[in-house]
């Protein structure tokens, strides 16, 4: 059984209430690493805002990324 602290983590990651997530939220969403979502937000790839000192990613921004990469021709490997 998992234990309690585990999955409030998991209920919040999820919860559709959140207007901001932080990075390492925005990566667990999009089950990237958290540097490479970090990468992402310098590169301006997701959209950021800062509030003070934190650096947070508005929660439909993750699905505007996503949506992003659906309509982005392949690249030739």
């Amino acid at each position: 059984m998992a234990d309690p602290e585990t999955a409030a983590s998991v209920r919040q990651i999820a919860d559709p209430s959140l207007v901001l997530l932080t990075v390492e939220e925005a990566a667990r969403r999009l089950r990237i690493g958290r540097t490479t979502c970090f990468r992402l937000v310098l590169a301006g790839e997701i959209e950021s805002v800062t509030v003070g000192r934190l650096r947070r990613v508005p929660s439909d921004a993750v699905p505007a990324y996503v949506a992003k990469l659906r309509h982005r021709p392949a690249e030739a490997a």
